[in-house]
């Protein structure tokens, strides 16, 4: 992207990638759930996974406003790594 100047077809093949790699971790994470079972203390600590769904959701809007503005587009793929880089306690709270 930076080779580039940050235009938008680099930009919106990036968030594509965001997207599947969001899109794949929550599969992944799903199936782990089904596998060991909803009850369990994997399934009880993924719970909702909101931060998940936000994630996929918000690279999923990226995608066509990166169209509009990269700018935009950049900054909501900053606010997603925000968003992870603080810690989940959802683990934290079942582990013994």
């Amino acid at each position: 992207m930076g080779e580039n100047q940050f235009s938008t077809i680099p930009v919106a093949i990036y968030d594509g990638v965001l997207f599947m790699a969001g899109l794949a971790y929550f599969v992944l994470a799903r199936f782990l759930v089904m596998l060991h079972g909803g009850e369990s203390q994997l399934g009880t600590a993924l719970g909702k996974d909101f931060k998940g769904v936000i994630s996929i959701s918000i690279y999923a809007a990226a995608i066509p406003l990166s169209f509009v503005s990269p700018w935009i587009a950049l900054a909501m793929y900053v606010f997603v790594a925000v968003m992870w880089f603080i810690p989940d306690r959802r683990i934290e709270k079942i582990s013994p």
